[in-house]
């Protein structure tokens, strides 16, 4: 195998395959860096690719003060970065039918699920041990989030740090800052975190694609697709949340999240959910039927947080998703 020394040495000499070779053994876990700061597995995509061509057009300024992946990471980061201040903040989006009355209303918060697929060779590259949190737990949905609703600068900050174990004197390199900026921006930003995630003992969920896990959602597919809200509802915890993002109204509890069912004009109409996983949790394609249509349509795509034996939330993103989810448009009526 060439080592990464002659590796480099090739690719600045313009060898592409030795480019390639150097780059690859990082390409997924930047990928998923890059999910997490901006929230959308098509914009990481986007900026992978932007990054690796950085990288190549940039070899001759690689002056090997870092390794190869920090160097790779200070340019993802950055490229991130200069996406979130290009793009700005998109505007809030009502849903398309009346809503009742949320439990709150919050600022629109930008994300969207990841498909396990994208997990499953995730390199198992140990975080420097300054890191808080496992590479796994980083990507659940509610992290996640809670990510999106961070600053920009303090949001890799903290994935810089907390996730991926760099040292502030690292980190304060790669963001051409101080250490001094990047630990204060990394209180906040814990701070801020701490406040958004449940304060949830992960252990108590089912093991993912567990029996347990699968006979829980077995049994709210059969309730959602019978439209037996009593059943539903019987399955949430009691200060369970329903988010459908970017949409800035929440439900929470199970009266206010029956009441928002009850109140969608195709309840009751004929439901079928596919089975998929996203952020190493349960998801479902959920598709209904449109009335004298011969097909489902896709009608939503739903992440489930399991807690014990009952579901801590639920998360409606749009079907727009399904082909990032291999899931069809439409299904058989």
């Amino acid at each position: 195998m060439v080592t990464e020394t002659a590796a480099l040495a090739c690719a600045r000499a313009g060898d592409g395959e030795a480019f390639r070779e150097l780059t690859e053994p990082y390409r997924r876990e930047l990928q998923l860096h890059c999910y997490r700061i901006l929230g959308s597995v098509q914009d990481a995509e986007d900026m992978l690719q932007e990054t690796l061509l950085a990288a190549w057009r940039g070899l001759d300024g690689f002056e090997e003060r870092a390794s190869v992946r920090a160097w790779l990471y200070r340019i993802a980061t950055n490229r991130c970065l200069n996406a979130l201040r290009d793009t700005g903040r998109r505007r809030a989006r009502l849903p398309p039918f009346p809503a009742p009355e949320p439990t709150r209303r919050t600022e629109p918060t930008w994300y969207e699920p990841c498909p396990d697929a994208l997990l499953e060779d995730l390199p198992d590259t140990a975080p420097g041990p300054e890191a808080r949190y496992e590479a796994r737990e980083s990507l659940a949905l509610a992290f996640v989030a809670g990510l999106q609703r961070l600053p920009a600068r303090q949001r890799a900050v903290l994935v810089l740090r907390d996730v991926l174990g760099f040292r502030a004197a690292e980190a304060a390199e790669m963001l051409d800052s101080s250490e001094v900026s990047v630990n204060s921006a990394l209180q906040r930003a814990r701070a801020a975190l701490d406040s958004e995630l449940p304060a949830r003992d992960r252990d108590r969920a089912p093991l993912p694609r567990s029996p347990r896990e699968r006979e829980l959602v077995g049994r709210f597919v059969d309730a959602f697709e019978s439209a037996d809200i009593d059943r539903v509802v019987a399955l949430l915890t009691d200060d369970a949340w329903l988010r459908m993002p970017p949409e800035p109204l929440e439900y929470q509890g199970h009266e206010a999240i029956a009441r928002f069912f009850l109140g969608l004009r195709w309840w009751g109409a004929q439901i079928r959910m596919v089975p998929t996983r996203a952020n190493g949790q349960p998801a479902l394609g959920s598709y209904r039927a449109e009335p004298g249509a011969p097909t489902l349509r896709g009608n939503g795509l739903v992440v489930l947080t399991l807690e014990g034996d009952q579901i801590s939330a639920i998360t409606r993103f749009s079907p727009s998703l399904f082909p990032l989810f291999g899931l069809p448009p439409t299904l058989p009526g």
